[in-house]
This record gives structure tokens, C-alpha cells and sequence, in this order.
């Protein structure tokens, strides 16, 4: 097995993300063959011994990948003693023992809705980093409709700790259908008499949804996350959750810098210089990468300029050279005059009509009368 870097291979064995395990070498917790780790070490995990606070890391288990619906009142954490119920608690205990989850992100204890919980750090660290671009879209639910004042804060964004916080999209009213399909899926308490909204964020600041409504003056009464990516709540129930397919898996863990880098690996390459005059082959017109419009080489008379054929002088008969003329052709025997008094004799004439007579006149006919 090739080496890698530690904090890579501790978090593929699904014990933290990859900036935890960073934490975690620096803090002195882990250990190659007995002696403390830095970070940015390159190590081969078959040929030595990693321990992190003195267990043995064992083989990468096997990837786990999973959208919970939390509620609310829930703690977004693996443990907590101060925590009445963690999101852990929600899943099965044989899933929890064979394989170390932990949840992407969080939603603090007030909100609810959609959270990914895995053992697979990359891809946890690339769901997460603000560089990748997964959006998170939230349904807000308010006591009363913003003004155009307030909206125009929000769409505009507003300096907090952290920098500038701002939404990747202009803030809109949810929609009937999504209002109707939300109310169906939440539980209490109710969700009648509030104004919903949508935005959708691609920064990660704590709590920075509620801190930015409420700095405009508007205070969110019910936080519910509908959507990571291309991951939508619409299908889990409160306190359940679902594993994610495999294109659902797959988009999360590309990102938006993934994508664009893949586009550009696919874009044709520039097309070659043209040969030389007298050299190489000739090409058409329109012509696609390769040289021609299906994109193969295409062969024939050579490129360059052509050489005029010499045209012959119209005074001068075009003669044929010694030793290529033609056997001539026999001569048509004259047809022999027709002697005088021969004349053909005349066909029969073909006989003449007869008249026919003329009809008698028909009667008038009666009228009917009607």
C-alpha cells in the first residue's frame, strides 16, 4: 500500500473528519511505532503501527452514508453529557458499534430538518469546506411577512464576526405546494399562522441564519434545513433517516470546484498548425480538431499550391503522338439510288363515312303539374 499523509488515513478509518484528526496529531494523541506523530507525516498503514490515545487504528471500515431528519430539541453532536438526546441515539445501536458516525455539520439544538451523518472524513471535509460550494437551503418560518426594507437587508448582507454574511440567493416566499408539503412532513408544535420563507446559504457561520433575521428585526420562530446539495428532505420523517444513493453520494462529494475542474478536462484541445506547403495532407474548409470536420485526417492529393496544366493554342490542331494513332474506321458503303419508274405503290384508301340520317325531331313532353 502506497504511503499518505496520516491525517488522511485517520480520517478514513472514520475516526474524525480530517481537520479533526489534524487536531488530534497535534495535541500529541496519535502515534507511529510508539513515538508521537506530526502533522503532514507520510506513513503506509500496513507497515506500521498507528494508535490514536493508545488503540490501535484499525482497518477503514466500510463507508457509511446517511440523511437523518433531525427534530428539534436534538443535539447535533456523537456525545454530550449535558445533552438530553444526541442525533446518534436516532440510528441503530449494531449501526452506531460497528462503525464511528458522526454528523456533517450541525444544526443547533432549536432547528431541525435534513443532516448527513457519516464515517467517510474527505468526503465530510469536502460536503463542509465553503470552497466546494454545496449550497443548504432553509425553510423560514416567521411571525409575520418581511417588509421590503427588511428583504432588501437580507439580499444586500450584513458585516458580522466572521465577515460579510450573505445568502447565495435572493430571499423568496416559499411557495404553496412546498408550505402544504412541509406542514405534512414537521410535527409540533404547529406550524399554522407562520410566514415561510426560503434561502439558501453556502457559508457556514453558527447560527447565522437566525443572527441575520434577526438583526434586521425579524425573529425566526421555526429554522427547518429542506435540502445539502442535491439531498432533499421531502421523503424522511421526523427522527428518521434514509442511506444515500449513489449519485447523491458522488455529487456531494465532487463539489462545485470538482465539476468545474472536470469540465475543463474535457474541453478539446487546440488544433494543431496547419502542414507545410507541399507536405502532409490537405484539408478541408471546415475542419473540426483533428484537421477535419469528423475530427480524422483526411488523405488525397497532396496540400500546397497546384500547378497550372499548360492550355493548348487554339491555332494549333491537337495532333496525337507517334505511335498512338488509331486504326481507322471502314467507310459506309453508299446506299444505291432507287431506279427511275420504282415508286412504291400506294396503300389502300381507307373508306369513306357514311351520312348518317338525320333523327325525327322528339315531341315535347307533358308537364306535370305540382
Amino acid at each position: 500500500m502506497p504511503a499518505d499523509r496520516l491525517q488522511k488515513i485517520i480520517a478514513t478509518a472514520g475516526v474524525a473528519s480530517r481537520r479533526a484528526s489534524e487536531a488530534l496529531i497535534v495535541a500529541g494523541r496519535v502515534t507511529v511505532n510508539g513515538r508521537p506523530a506530526r502533522v503532514g507525516d507520510q506513513v503506509d498503514p500496513a507497515a506500521v503501527r498507528i494508535e490514536v490515545d493508545g488503540i490501535p487504528l484499525g482497518a477503514p471500515a466500510a463507508p457509511i452514508h446517511l440523511a437523518l431528519h433531525k427534530p428539534a430539541g436534538v443535539t447535533s453532536t456523537v456525545a454530550d453529557r449535558h445533552a438530553d438526546l444526541t442525533v446518534l441515539q436516532l440510528l441503530p445501536t449494531a449501526m452506531t458499534s460497528d462503525a464511528r458516525l458522526y454528523p456533517v455539520g450541525r444544526l443547533d439544538r432549536d432547528s431541525e430538518g435534513l443532516l448527513l451523518v457519516t464515517n467517510d472524513g474527505e468526503w465530510a471535509e469536502r460536503v463542509l469546506h465553503p470552497r466546494f460550494g454545496v449550497e443548504r437551503e432553509y425553510s423560514v418560518g416567521l411571525t409575520a411577512w418581511l417588509s421590503n426594507e427588511q428583504r432588501a437587508a437580507l439580499d444586500e448582507g450584513m458585516d458580522m464576526e466572521e465577515g460579510r454574511a450573505t445568502f447565495a440567493h435572493p430571499v423568496r416566499p416559499a411557495s404553496p405546494v412546498e408550505t402544504t408539503r412541509l406542514q405534512a412532513l414537521l410535527g409540533p408544535p404547529t406550524t399554522e399562522g407562520l410566514a415561510w420563507y426560503r434561502v439558501v446559504l453556502r457559508q457556514g457561520w453558527k447560527r447565522q441564519v437566525r443572527r441575520m433575521f434577526a438583526a434586521v428585526g425579524a425573529p425566526i420562530t421555526r429554522l427547518v434545513r429542506v435540502r445539502i446539495g442535491a439531498v432533499r428532505l421531502d421523503d424522511i420523517g421526523v427522527g428518521r433517516y434514509r442511506r444515500l444513493r449513489g449519485s447523491e453520494i458522488k455529487a456531494l462529494g465532487a463539489g462545485k470546484a470538482e465539476r468545474r475542474s472536470s469540465k475543463a478536462a474535457v474541453e478539446p484541445e487546440a488544433a494543431p498548425p496547419p502542414p507545410a506547403s507541399g507536405a502532409g495532407t490537405r484539408s478541408r474548409r471546415r475542419t473540426g480538431p483533428a484537421g477535419s470536420a469528423s475530427g480524422r485526417p483526411l488523405t488525397g492529393r497532396p496540400a500546397g499550391p497546384r500547378t497550372p496544366k499548360p492550355k493548348p493554342d487554339a491555332a494549333t490542331p491537337r495532333q496525337r503522338p507517334a505511335g498512338d494513332a488509331r486504326p481507322e474506321r471502314p467507310t459506309r458503303p453508299e446506299r444505291p439510288a432507287r431506279p427511275a419508274g420504282d415508286a412504291r405503290p400506294e396503300g389502300p384508301t381507307r373508306p369513306e363515312r357514311p351520312v348518317r340520317p338525320d333523327r325525327p325531331a322528339r315531341p315535347d313532353r307533358p308537364q306535370h303539374p305540382r
